[in-house]
């Protein structure tokens, strides 16, 4: 008796044709990629739809040249109010953490996962912004905002928000700090000093993060704060091109450590 492979076959071919898309897209959505994209789309909108296009100016996925690399800023908002550095987590479950810990902590039913102090990281952020606009530094405003299902479960600072909370946020400063002529320089300093918007910026960008992650997981602690150390290059005076071990978290802490010479 002969079997005809191809009927046997066929049917499994066309529902592959069907799966197989669907299984690439479930993976997709599920992706940390897909996340960080649908919650900064998801800050976009909130802005658009809630605050005065007239007043307050929305710069989106802003990369900035630093001494070690780069650095990428998920939202900066311009306005008389302030300006207001926005860094986006999208997370789902319990999350715990306070002003000063070095890392926070997500709790999804019995997982536990440690991250970053979001507030950290959107330090550096704010510190390298600082150094491109002629903006007093109490006038720059730190802001994180959680979108998903995520609840916080210890009591976070003002700014340290979920959803519609960093609009609240931004609107709570009604005291006009910035003039126009400030808020207009401010303007052309970011849109002169940050890198072209293009899929190679952004390569470029998470090669470095890479790179840091990577430092951090070899490097030593901080003699100082305790935190991971990264290599560094001394870019001028009299000891230019060498190498040191600096804190991660600078310019908050600027300690240093020598590397070890080889012999």
């Amino acid at each position: 008796m002969n079997l005809d492979l191809s009927l046997i076959f066929a049917p499994l071919i066309q529902y592959a044709w069907f799966w197989l898309p669907a299984l690439i897209l479930a993976t997709l959505f599920k992706s940390p990629w897909f996340k960080g994209v649908m919650g900064e789309w998801m800050v976009n909108m909130l802005a658009r739809w809630f605050l005065d296009k007239s007043q307050y100016h929305l710069i989106k996925n802003v990369t900035l040249p630093t001494e070690d690399g780069t650095t990428q800023i998920d939202h900066i908002i311009v306005s008389r109010f302030g300006i207001f550095v926005v860094e986006t987590k999208n997370m789902k479950g319990w999350i715990f953490g306070s002003e000063r810990q070095k890392n926070w902590t997500q709790k999804i039913f019995k997982s536990t996962h440690k991250f970053q102090n979001p507030l950290f990281q959107n330090y550096k952020h704010v510190k390298t912004l600082e150094s491109c606009i002629e903006v007093a530094a109490d006038h720059i405003y730190s802001v994180i905002v959680f979108v998903g299902d995520s609840t916080f479960k210890t009591e976070m600072p003002e700014n340290v928000t979920h959803g519609l909370g960093y609009i609240r946020y931004i609107k709570s400063k009604t005291t006009p700090v910035i003039d126009d002529e400030q808020l207009q320089k401010a303007l052309e300093a970011i849109a002169t000093g940050r890198l072209t918007p293009s899929l190679k910026t952004h390569r470029a960008h998470v090669k470095h993060v890479k790179s840091i992650v990577k430092e951090k997981e070899s490097g030593e602690n901080c003699p100082k704060c305790g935190s991971a150390m990264v290599r560094r290059t001394i870019k001028k005076g009299e000891k230019s091109g060498q190498e040191f071990w600096g804190c991660s978290t600078f310019p908050r802490c600027r300690g240093m450590r020598q590397i070890a010479s080889v012999v």
